[in-house]
């Protein structure tokens, strides 16, 4: 399936064998990049489309898949910000959780978790840093 290549998810489908219902046809390709633009992990976002991650690396491995990989690799890096964006909004707004007493719900309280802004910060790569001496040559 090819998209207009300003779409930065656009890819060609990889050319399979034979067609099959339970394939990995041109729409299911499709679908799957999206999920996994949208979920960041690929096993959830093969589930999603009815198919095993092991299915899915195989087809990206495939001669032909060069297109498809790299649409792969940026649906990744797309799900992962998402997935931070949502892990720092949490951090920040809190999360709000009911308050029971005696089996009865008697109000809310707003969670903050800074266990999320540091499971964050520990997935990011640092940049490498540099010295900045004047007396190093």
């Amino acid at each position: 399936m090819t998209e207009s290549p300003d779409a930065p998810l656009a890819f060609t489908s990889v050319p399979t064998n034979r067609a099959r219902h339970d394939g990995w046809s041109a729409e299911r390709q499709r679908i799957f990049i999206d999920q996994l633009a949208r979920i960041g992990l690929v096993s959830a976002a093969a589930r999603a489309v009815g198919m095993s991650a092991k299915s899915a690396y195989a087809l990206r491995k495939r001669p032909g898949a060069e297109s498809f990989a790299a649409a792969w690799d940026t649906a990744v890096d797309i799900g992962r910000f998402a997935a931070e964006m949502t892990a720092i909004d949490r951090v920040f707004s809190g999360e709000v959780r009911p308050v029971f007493y005696k089996g009865r719900k008697v109000g809310e309280r707003v969670i903050h978790d800074n266990r999320l802004l540091l499971a964050v910060l520990r997935t990011r790569t640092a940049p490498k840093l540099t010295p900045f001496r004047d007396d190093v040559p």
